[in-house]
Formats: structure tokens, C-alpha cells, sequence
């Protein structure tokens, strides 16, 4: 039997026009066609597959599983919502703290490219093919060629568009768990459907973390996803590479 969908996914959009158009940015923002390049980063995955640690769809589906809960999906969601708070609240100076704050704690130098270029990435063009004065006033704040982290970048064009938290935060770590999905389909390989099983599989993962996340502060920011921090570092010296992280 197919489980119900959330009810913060169903609830009043059929009828909604708000709900309506904040589902559409979602969907656009956060879909692979949206050209912030994530195609191009594997989070460290990549050395985990020239490793050995993984190589085939469960030991996929456990390491994303462990870096979504316990590692960068995790720190990411709780950065994406204090974002999104400060932001919906107008508090500039507390937007700008946290967007430093994700950018300080990246555990290595392919991290921070990949969350400042996506980042510098997304703000650029959704300032550019979805503008609001509100948006002008939130993208100001990271003046061009400035680094900004992806998670703020989103957070601050879903305040500025009233699309709730809630689906906002899921929406995220969902995309988080597709862009994995996506990197070790191509890098172990492993099929597309035993990729899709994989997304389908670590959905109540995301829901929590997406719950978790709405709640917490940046006092909750922390992780033990260890061996994926050392991927990312080693990454930076492997041999041959698709990816840029």
C-alpha cells in the first residue's frame, strides 16, 4: 500500500493559489534543469567509490542515508531554516551571520566550493528569471562575485516568495538526496530504477530531517558523518575524477 503523503504536501493546494505558485518555485528551484551545477559535485561520494566503501545500490543507499541524518544534509537543513527565519523576519544582520557561519564550517576545500559556487549560482539566477523587490532587497545583501552558501541562497528566495518552511525545508533535503542519488548512479554505476528506489527508500528520512531541522537552532549544528568529511578531503587528491567535490 502506497503511503500518504505528508500533510503540509496536500493540504489546501489543490485550491490555493499561494500554496500553488510556492510548489512551482519549489519545483523549479530545486530541480536538476536549475543550473547551479550540482550535476558536477558528489559530496565526497566519489572517493567512497574509488574506495570501495561504496559500490552497489544498498551501500549507496546507506551512505547518503548516513550523510543526510548525521552529516552536511543535516547541517545543512538546520542552516537552511535559521536562513529562512531570519530572512521572512527582515533581520538582514542574522541572514548574513548564518550564510557566514555555512560557509566558516566546511570541512574542506571542495566542501566550500560546493556550497559557495551552487550557492553564488542559484542567488544569480533566480535574482535574474524570478525578481521581486523583496528578493532584490534579501540578494543585496551578497553583492555579485561575493560567496554565498546554497543553503541560505535558497532559503532567502523562498521567504522573499512566502513559500512556507515546511515545504521548503523537504523540498530541500529532497533535491540533497536526488543530487547523491544522481552522482553514484553515474560514478558506480548502478541502475536509474535502484537509483529512484533509493530516493524512495530515504523519504522518511527527509520528512524527519526536514522536522528536525524546522525546530532547531544553530546551537543543534553538528554532525558524525566523519568518514564522509574524510572523503571530501581525500577527494581533493584522487587521481581521476568526475567530480569537482
Amino acid at each position: 500500500m502506497t503511503e500518504p503523503l505528508p500533510a503540509f504536501a496536500v493540504a489546501g493546494v489543490a485550491d490555493d493559489p499561494l500554496a500553488i505558485a510556492a510548489l512551482q518555485r519549489l519545483l523549479a528551484w530545486l530541480s536538476p534543469a536549475f543550473p547551479v551545477g550540482a550535476y558536477t559535485y558528489s559530496h565526497g561520494l566519489e572517493w567512497a567509490i574509488e574506495d570501495g566503501t561504496v559500490g552497489d545500490p544498498a551501500s549507496l543507499r546507506t551512505w547518503i542515508g548516513d550523510v543526510l541524518c548525521h552529516g552536511g544534509g543535516r547541517t545543512d537543513a538546520i542552516l537552511f531554516a535559521a536562513a529562512w527565519r531570519a530572512a521572512a523576519a527582515g533581520d538582514h544582520a542574522g541572514l548574513a551571520e548564518v550564510a557566514e557561519l555555512a560557509v566558516a564550517i566546511q570541512p574542506s576545500r571542495e566542501r566550500h566550493l560546493e556550497i559557495t559556487a551552487q550557492g553564488r549560482a542559484f542567488l544569480d539566477t533566480v535574482t535574474a528569471s524570478w525578481p521581486s523587490e523583496r528578493l532584490k532587497v534579501l540578494a543585496a545583501l551578497f553583492p555579485t562575485g561575493t560567496p554565498v552558501a546554497y543553503p541560505a541562497a535558497v532559503a532567502l528566495a523562498a521567504a522573499a516568495a512566502d513559500v512556507p518552511l515546511k515545504p521548503a525545508l523537504a523540498a530541500f533535503a529532497g533535491a540533497f538526496v536526488a543530487n547523491l542519488v544522481s552522482a553514484g548512479v553515474r560514478a558506480i554505476p548502478v541502475g536509474q530504477t535502484d537509483g529512484q528506489r533509493i530516493i524512495a527508500a530515504l523519504a522518511p528520512a527527509v520528512e524527519e530531517v526536514a522536522r528536525l531541522a524546522e525546530t532547531a537552532t544553530l546551537d543543534d549544528l553538528g554532525g558524525a558523518a566523519l568518514r564522509a568529511d574524510i572523503a571530501s578531503m581525500k577527494h581533493e587528491t584522487q587521481y581521476t575524477r568526475l567530480f569537482r567535490s
